[in-house]
């Protein structure tokens, strides 16, 4: 209680010498008068770290001459939109990581098949609160406009954001204003905007799996808001999203680039793993060894390989190598996109069911695994994708087919269920897919 009463006296003095040196300044002005108009956003900055060390409006909010977005307001030149480059005169080395990784491409979709169908198929408005949401809108500027920003691109803190001045990304993704809480970020809640639902269903993958079970049961224990936060130091109860992305370990930095220590891209059609893959797999078994033995996590990697291989070979090449040769050919009947059966049924296939599956395995989830995955990409390749494909009349594409069918891995269709058991229980099956299987 003391240690309360104190650090609340050292924040009243601090808050009492900021107001006295800033009364007559544009910080002051700043202060004052968002204190009456918004005053729970002077409250989020008031207890957030940037006020602790006098970091104000205009330090985030000033605009240079010149600025696309700039405009005068109060005495001051201001731009509402901070963006990653600002932030950066603080934070360079944060800002840098985030330049560097997949999230700061996210708004570069835009362009891309999703937003495609969200305006043709939805409309605009739309893509503005669907996909630009998340993946970040390209920031217009609208001279008419009191703050410079068009309502067609703003609100908006899309993590992969185009900004006017060049920089891409929203720090506030992630670390809300005002308050740009730590804690805030280390929360599965802060992903969990976005990495949710059919597609990429990581907030309800994690909640399934045990990681997610250890959390929500010790949240209370994981010292979430403390300075320090390094997993088998400062917390060892349960590893959150930002734990095995980003935070640091006792043999690993902080790393805003959360791609630093993903092995494999299970969004794609077809899973490949990525760059530099082996130093990236290292640096995230450093961090499941904290809690975990080599023996398991080994086990685990394995299953995971042999998984996304399995899922590879068996449903998502034969997949892409057949819906290929059909637009090659142009044997779609409608020259848009989406507008064929065949193409949804492929989409949701790789899009939805297979990432499912993908994402299951690798984040322990069984239920995603199977039920909501492999099971779901089976159904979908034997009795939607392979008829929506046996319906175009044409040789080539039927003599793929058939020799796609005829693969020991698909013929279990063609055999009584007695026999397929019986295989199963022999160890028979598991030749069918040994070549999938990495060498232990």
């Amino acid at each position: 209680m003391k240690r309360i009463l104190l650090l609340t006296v050292m924040l009243m003095v601090v808050f009492s010498a900021t107001f006295a040196l800033a009364a007559d300044s544009t910080e002051g002005k700043c202060m004052t008068c968002h204190k009456e108009k918004s005053p729970g956003l002077y409250r989020q900055w008031q207890m957030s770290s940037h006020a602790l060390h006098n970091v104000t409006c205009i330090d985030c909010h000033k605009a240079n001459k010149g600025d696309a977005d700039a405009y005068m307001h109060e005495g001051a030149l201001i731009a509402t939109l901070v963006t990653p480059l600002d932030c950066g005169a603080c934070h360079e080395k944060e800002m840098k990581e985030v330049d560097s990784s997949h999230h700061a491409t996210a708004g570069l979709i835009l362009d891309s098949n999703d937003a495609y169908l969200a305006h043709v198929g939805g409309g605009h408005p739309a893509a503005i609160l669907g996909c630009e949401s998340c993946h970040g809108s390209k920031i217009e500027i609208d001279p008419n406009s009191p703050n410079k920003l068009s309502k067609k691109s703003w609100p908006n803190s899309g993590i992969g954001r185009l900004n006017p001045d060049g920089s891409k990304g929203s720090c506030t993704a992630c670390h809300t204003r005002h308050a740009f809480s730590k804690a805030q970020a280390r929360k599965p809640e802060a992903c969990s905007k976005c990495h949710l639902g059919p597609d990429h269903p990581q907030k309800e993958i994690y909640e399934e799996s045990k990681h997610g079970n250890a959390y929500y049961t010790h949240l209370d224990e994981m010292n979430i808001d403390a300075d320090n936060w390094i997993v088998g130091v400062d917390y060892y109860e349960a590893p959150t999203c930002a734990t095995c992305h980003m935070s640091a370990t006792p043999n690993q930095k902080i790393t805003h680039d959360v791609g630093d220590r993903i092995s494999w891209n299970l969004r794609a059609p077809v899973s490949k793993k990525m760059k530099d893959w082996e130093d990236k797999r290292v640096a995230m078994k450093d961090v499941c060894m904290n809690c975990h033995g080599e023996v398991f996590v080994d086990g685990h990697y394995w299953q995971l390989d042999a998984t996304v291989n399995l899922y590879n070979e068996k449903f998502a090449k034969p997949a892409k190598s057949i819906i290929t040769l059909i637009k090659k050919k142009g044997l779609l009947e409608h020259p848009a996109a989406f507008a064929n059966l065949i193409e949804w049924e492929y989409w949701e296939l790789w899009h939805h069911e297979g990432r499912r599956a993908r994402h299951g395995a690798a984040m322990m989830a069984p239920d995603y695994t199977w039920w909501h995955g492999f099971y779901d990409v089976l159904h979908n390749f034997y009795f939607k994708f392979i008829p929506a494909a046996r319906e175009y009349d044409d040789a080539e594409v039927q003599a793929l087919i058939d020799e796609v069918m005829s693969s020991p891995m698909h013929q279990w269709i063609n055999r009584p269920t007695a026999d397929l058991k019986a295989d199963i229980n022999s160890g028979a099956m598991q030749e069918v897919y040994k070549e999938l299987f990495p060498e232990e």
